[in-house]
This record gives C-alpha cells, sequence and structure tokens, in this order.
C-alpha cells in the first residue's frame, strides 16, 4: 500500500487513529465507535473499509512504514558513501519520529503488543525495510569488500536498533544530539568491522598490528 494512494473513509480513520493514539493508550485499544467518531463518520463505515480491527491496524501500520520508506529510499540512492547514506538516514528517520510521535509509538508498541497478527505484519515490514537498505547499499556499491549476506545482516541489525532507540529519541528531547550520533557511530562501526572481518588474514594481522 503506497501512502499516498490512501483517501476518503479509509485515510480518515487511519489519520484519526494516529489522532487518539496516546502515551497510555495502543492502537488494539481503541473502538470502533471512537474511531468513527473522531473520523466524523457513521460507524457502520468502518466496515466498508475493513473487515475487523486486525486488518485496520494492518493498514495503519502500512501506511506508516510507506510513508517513510519512500524519504528514506531517496536518501540513499542520493549518497556518494555509506557514512554519508548513515547519517542522512538516521537524520531524516529521527526526524519523522519527531513529526509522527503516534504513528512511532504504534510501531514500538505493537511490536511486542498483544495481536499477533500486528506483530507479524509488523515483523514483516521491518524486514522489507531491511531489505530495501541491504539492497540499495549493494546497488549502489556504497561498502566494498563485504558479503551481500553480512550487508542484509547489519541491515536487520540497523532497523531494529533504530526502533529500540525511538521511544528514548522522543521522550528524552535533551538527548536527542547524542542518540542520533550513537546511532550513525552503531552503523558505521558494523560495516566497518564487517569489512575488517573480510581482510586476508596477513592483511587483518597488518591491521591489528598497527593499532596497538
Amino acid at each position: 500500500m503506497n501512502a499516498l494512494t490512501v483517501t476518503g473513509g479509509k485515510l480518515k480513520l487511519i489519520q484519526a487513529a494516529l489522532r487518539l493514539i496516546t502515551e497510555t493508550r495502543s492502537l488494539t485499544s481503541l473502538g470502533l465507535r471512537e474511531l468513527a467518531r473522531e473520523a466524523g463518520l457513521n460507524p457502520n463505515t468502518f466496515y466498508r473499509h475493513f473487515k475487523n480491527l486486525d486488518e485496520f491496524g494492518l493498514q495503519v501500520l502500512g501506511y506508516i512504514a510507506e510513508d517513510m520508506k519512500a524519504g528514506v529510499r531517496q536518501l540513499r540512492q542520493m549518497a556518494d558513501s555509506s557514512e554519508q547514506a548513515s547519517h542522512d538516514t538516521v537524520a531524516f528517520v529521527y526526524h519523522y519520529f519527531l513529526s509522527n510521535p503516534a504513528g512511532t509509538t504504534v510501531a514500538v508498541r505493537e511490536l511486542h503488543g498483544p495481536s499477533q497478527v500486528l506483530r507479524t505484519a509488523l515483523q514483516a515490514q521491518l524486514d522489507a525495510s531491511a531489505r530495501e537498505m541491504a539492497e540499495d547499499i549493494i546497488d549502489r556499491d556504497l561498502v566494498t569488500g563485504v558479503s551481500h549476506e553480512t550487508i542484509h545482516e547489519i541491515a536487520h541489525m540497523t532497523i531494529r536498533y533504530i526502533l529500540f532507540r525511538a521511544m528514548d529519541y522522543l521522550e528524552k528531547p535533551d538527548q536527542r544530539t547524542r542518540i542520533q550520533l550513537e546511532t550513525e557511530r552503531f552503523i558505521t562501526r558494523q560495516f566497518r568491522g564487517a569489512m575488517v572481518e573480510h581482510l586476508p588474514q596477513q592483511e587483518l594481522e597488518s591491521v591489528v598490528r598497527s593499532t596497538v
């Protein structure tokens, strides 16, 4: 689902859900009448667009994911190096978190929430984001000397690390600069470590000797 193609009553319901999410409320706690009232729609309208709350939750998660992934992919395709890609991506994602706190809260909560359907869907979204990240890095040859398998592994770790830091970034404004820098360093160290790991033994020993 492309976030830009969601319109009409479906879009109003999704946006209503994101407005209703608070620090103490999750997506699965919202009621149909409450959603419809917030969206300015008749409650029966919900079932013209969605079979049940789980299907609605899938649409909300998809809307959030597509909205963010479109911007991230454009940045990576413009980057000239892995360091630039890392910096630009982290800056964009954390800015997105600040601009869309409700969507971020939904993603963090539902990853460990009560709905198995939503947990599975969110895991799939994270896996898809990691896959796209790895494919962009490979296609643009931003990291040399590292196997495709390792790039995919680092991409998966990176996506989960960023989501893990999301709530800290939102809730601790005085630490945002530090959190962003730590995230960039995490990504850079993962790729640099992988590059060293893939060096021939003789070159690796030479690198080790030069650092002691």
